[in-house]
């Protein structure tokens, strides 16, 4: 089958105003503005009232945490704090909450536009010892990339750390676990639906053994590496008095400097540790509606981009955010750059850019976040004429960032229709509304 989107009344890529096709679950040409599909195609799709994107790439996140949104245990606080709050809430997860909240996030970031998702699973409690195992079940049932980290926390509080006993994992359980899951699940091919990498959570939460035993891992099995670092004042002092030294020399120490890994916020950074990170090729999520909800800081996107260093976008948890809208991340990453930066340096092609190709190659993939022959074919589709905001747009591309598109009508991940006319195909939205409430509230109300 070889699908023909025409015409589109904007994309987001080179050589293509005429369209594109797919075939197989691929991009198999691009059509230029006139044109006609080189070889024959079985079906047209008018694509006229729509602008695509390659489809947006959340590079971090924390499914569980819808469970726990604008909880009043946690509203009005910085980092530190945040989470001392809501560790001992935590701690209440269950296979059934994690799946329902894994389901939501999933499906609330489709609706988006995002087509592939990390997600840092971090917390596990007795009895969610299997939590990566109900994460994989729900992405290939939703039919979405994932790379699921297998986080980690190994420090308690009783051990100098923030999180309490009960969510924490002795060492060699962390590692055994990590390498079951490598063994089970991860897929390095072209196209692959199912990846994982190795995710110990931050600095104040696991021991440097930890951090070391986890790069040789992964070094193992070829995945990549991911965690906190950098987001707060808060989390440097902890190095600092700690280990003796700021966080990125911590990472350096461990062996985690170099292009295997990407990390979640990387705000304090000063000017030697940005362009040690652009050497190394460190990839770098950065995360902006977290970051002005917990008033964490600002990103130095430019900066780390000029050194070298991948930039991509993450919506984070969405206990910090509070929701999981890929476009809303590209919308507010552009705000937060121009209040930075100026309004003449940073672009709604650059934060688009952010949440695709900069996201791609954070996870270290070539195959999705960009429209070109033999990409995987991952789109998202918007219509400027259903909703008012888009009233007297002129230019469609810069519309979708500027007045604040948030979703998608139609998503396509391989191929595959995953959201058509603006809901998830095969998901009753009400049902998981209900029962997903339901559950939050029973649990951690």
């Amino acid at each position: 089958m070889r699908l023909w989107l025409k015409d589109p009344l904007a994309i987001f890529g080179e050589g293509c105003e005429g369209g594109l096709v797919v075939s197989n679950g691929l991009i198999a040409e691009r059509v230029a503005k006139g044109a006609q599909p080189a070889a024959p195609v079985d079906e047209i799709m008018d694509a006229s009232r729509h602008v695509i994107l390659p489809g947006l790439i959340n590079t971090h996140h924390h499914f569980y945490q819808t469970m726990t949104r604008a909880h009043p245990a946690a509203i009005n606080k910085s980092l530190f704090g945040w989470l001392k709050a809501l560790y001992p809430i935590w701690t209440k997860l269950t296979p059934e909450a994690l799946s329902l909240a894994t389901e939501t996030a999933m499906i609330e970031l489709l609706l988006s536009g995002v087509t592939t998702t990390s997600d840092h699973h971090y917390v596990f409690p007795q009895g969610l010892e299997q939590g990566i195992d109900l994460q994989v079940e729900v992405a290939r049932r939703l039919g979405m990339r994932v790379t699921l980290t297998r986080g980690s926390m190994s420090l308690s509080v009783e051990d100098g750390g923030l999180p309490p006993r009960a969510v924490v994992q002795r060492h060699d359980t962390i590692l055994a676990d990590s390498e079951r899951l490598m063994q089970r699940y991860h897929d390095a091919s072209h196209g692959a639906f199912v990846q994982m990498a190795l995710a110990p959570c931050s600095p104040f939460s696991v021991t440097p053994e930890l951090m070391r035993d986890s790069a040789a891992l992964a070094a193992t099995h070829g995945c990549r590496l991911h965690t906190h670092l950098a987001e707060t004042d808060d989390e440097t002092d902890y190095c600092l008095h700690h280990f003796g030294r700021r966080p990125l020399d911590h990472l350096a120490d461990v062996g985690w400097l170099g292009p295997q890994t990407w990390l979640a916020h990387g705000i304090h950074f000063d000017d030697g540790e940005i362009a040690a990170l652009g050497a190394h090729g460190v990839g770098i999520c950065h995360c902006p509606t977290s970051n002005m909800t917990l008033a964490s800081g600002q990103c130095r996107t430019l900066e780390l981009e000029a050194a070298g260093c991948p930039v991509g976008l993450g919506v984070d948890g969405s206990a910090s955010n509070d929701a999981s809208n890929g476009m809303e991340a590209v919308r507010h990453a552009l705000l937060l750059g121009r209040l930075r930066y100026g309004a003449d340096r940073v672009t709604h092609r650059d934060a688009l850019r952010w949440g695709t190709q900069g996201s791609a190659a954070c996870l270290g993939r070539g195959d999705i976040g960009t429209i070109v022959e033999g990409a995987c074919a991952d789109l998202a589709m918007f219509r400027l004429d259903q909703d008012l905001r888009f009233a007297g747009a002129h230019d469609p591309l810069a519309a979708l960032v500027l007045c604040g598109a948030v979703r998608a009508d139609r998503v396509m991940v391989g191929g595959q229709w995953r959201v058509l006319d603006g809901l998830p195909v095969g998901v009753d939205m009400a049902a998981l509304h209900a029962k997903h409430s339901v559950m939050a509230r029973r649990l951690f109300g």
